[in-house]
């Protein structure tokens, strides 16, 4: 396990699948700012509410010249059915090996019903235009998230 990516860090870089047969990376993502979200699970009803969230927001985050890339172990064939489902608007990127959620320390032990298992801690990472981490949000729950995470935006495109 990686050391966690902290605030003022340079952001792990990655190369991922996304949905509708993209590709998205930190080198093609410099030059603006954008927004890292990892998730647990396609479909699950935290994780809907996130993506639908972010997605009815967009166009404030596109106004501001941030893109957003939501990061998870599904397949690309998952989160294509999940965006059509939900007619999300945001790009999902496939971490299918957990190498990305692993070098962002989001791949985690967990614990449900005392149960101990491996899984993706709620993590929302604010990358500036230079590929540095400008705001980490841990264990993050996602009622108030996105406002939280457009105000940061704001207050780093000034």
């Amino acid at each position: 396990m990686s050391d966690r990516v902290k605030e003022g860090d340079k952001a792990p870089d990655f190369k991922l699948k996304t949905d509708g047969d993209g590709e998205v990376s930190l080198k093609a993502m410099k030059g603006a700012p954008f927004i890292l979200y990892f998730y647990p699970k396609d479909d699950t009803s935290g994780c809907t509410k996130q993506a639908i969230g972010f997605t009815e927001q967009l166009a404030a985050f596109e106004g501001l010249g941030a893109k957003i890339i939501g990061v998870s172990p599904d397949s690309v064939k998952k989160h294509d059915k999940f965006k059509t489902k939900h007619d999300l608007a945001v790009t999902l990127a496939s971490d299918e090996d957990k190498a990305i959620c692993e070098a962002y320390g989001v791949w985690v032990e967990k614990s449900m019903y005392g149960r101990k298992y491996m899984g993706v801690e709620r993590s929302t990472f604010l990358i500036d235009g230079k590929g540095k981490v400008a705001t980490a949000w841990r264990k993050v729950k996602v009622p108030g998230h996105i406002d939280a995470v457009l105000q940061a935006t704001k207050d780093l495109v000034g």
